[in-house]
């Protein structure tokens, strides 16, 4: 009986935990900055091992692999620190009093079944818009800049004789939280948004947007590693079929894997309502395992699983063509001398 009592205490521990509490609300607040935070630390230990232990895999092709996830991830944290936290303080605002800056009649029309209009759940896709959509809007910036500190982190860590200054990331230095909070409520109080939300409120949007975001990314990384002169040209193949592999898999496994969950997710809700019963931000941290959920599927698959992986196929992908060539080149050769 007492083992039993002590491992229930501990079971019930899980929910109560006040660090876990703090990141969910975290990630509800501003979930574009929870993943740019998360795939930070994946990409800075997580992914270069995993890259690492591919096997049978050129090492130069490991370095370039290497050097772009801690580019991408570098980038994509600084452009969302700059960028997010204005947004966020903003949709803050306008949660507290919704009647400043919005019109009553879309707070009665959002509000419509729910008990504050906080937890209703068209609100609350319409606001999410705004945080988790800033991973849109950042990609191309994001791409760019992941291509251009590439050489530069391939001299700073491995060694490089070609350095390229890593450029600035973009920052925001607007400070009127209000005039932006005013600014996000005219479009909350728009009817197409309004219609937008009212449909796919019950839909997987944070999915969707983090899928849309990494796909948007990649190709605009890609298309600047075929402009760019400063990556080697041998090596530009491996890291095209190395981020396109990647992306591809990791949202397709992300959709998957994140259907399998909907029912432990469903439970380890109802287990945190009943365990945190009473308590102030319920409703906030709830909605944060919400957010946090395919943040953490996506990014778990995308820089741990896959890269081994990728970088193996990548690696084989290139060897191929190489082979392809010399072949083509050969029968060529041999057609000519006939």
């Amino acid at each position: 009986m007492k083992v039993n009592s002590n491992r229930a205490i501990s079971f019930t521990s899980i929910y109560t935990n006040k660090a876990l509490k703090r990141g969910l609300e975290f990630a509800e607040e501003n979930g574009a900055l929870f993943a740019a935070t998360t795939t930070l630390g994946l990409s800075a230990f997580a992914r270069p091992a995993a890259i690492w232990l591919a096997p049978h895999t050129d090492k130069e092709n490991k370095k370039v692999a290497c050097a772009k996830s801690l580019s991408s991830s570098l980038a994509g944290y600084i452009l969302m620190l700059g960028l997010s936290n204005p947004v966020s303080k903003a949709i803050k605002k306008i949660d507290k009093n919704p009647d400043k800056y919005l019109k009553p009649q879309t707070i009665k029309k959002m509000q419509l079944g729910a008990e504050t209009l906080k937890q209703s759940k068209s609100y609350i896709l319409a606001t999410q818009m705004f945080k988790l959509g800033l991973g849109i809007v950042v990609a191309a910036p994001k791409a760019i800049l992941t291509c251009a500190g590439m050489p530069f982190i391939m001299h700073k860590i491995f060694h490089k004789p070609e350095q390229k200054k890593e450029e600035k990331g973009l920052t925001f230095k607007g400070k009127n939280t209000d005039r932006l909070a005013e600014k996000i409520g005219k479009v909350i109080d728009s009817p197409a948004m309004q219609k937008f939300s009212e449909k796919f409120k019950n839909s997987n949007f944070a999915m969707h947007i983090i899928a849309a975001t990494d796909i948007l990314n990649t190709a605009v990384f890609i298309h600047e590693i075929n402009r760019s002169n400063k990556i080697e040209e041998r090596r530009k193949k491996a890291v095209n079929y190395n981020a396109g592999i990647s992306t591809g898999m990791s949202v397709a496994s992300g959709y998957v894997a994140d259907k399998l969950l909907d029912k432990p997710t469903e439970r380890f809700i109802q287990k945190f309502r009943i365990a945190n019963k009473g308590m102030p931000n319920v409703e906030k941290q709830i909605e944060g395992i919400k957010i946090a959920k395919p943040i953490l599927l996506v990014g778990g698959i995308y820089y741990i699983v896959i890269p081994f992986i990728s970088t193996f196929l990548a690696d084989r992908a290139e060897h191929s063509e190489k082979l392809d060539r010399l072949i083509h080149s050969s029968n060529k050769n041999h057609d000519n001398y006939c």
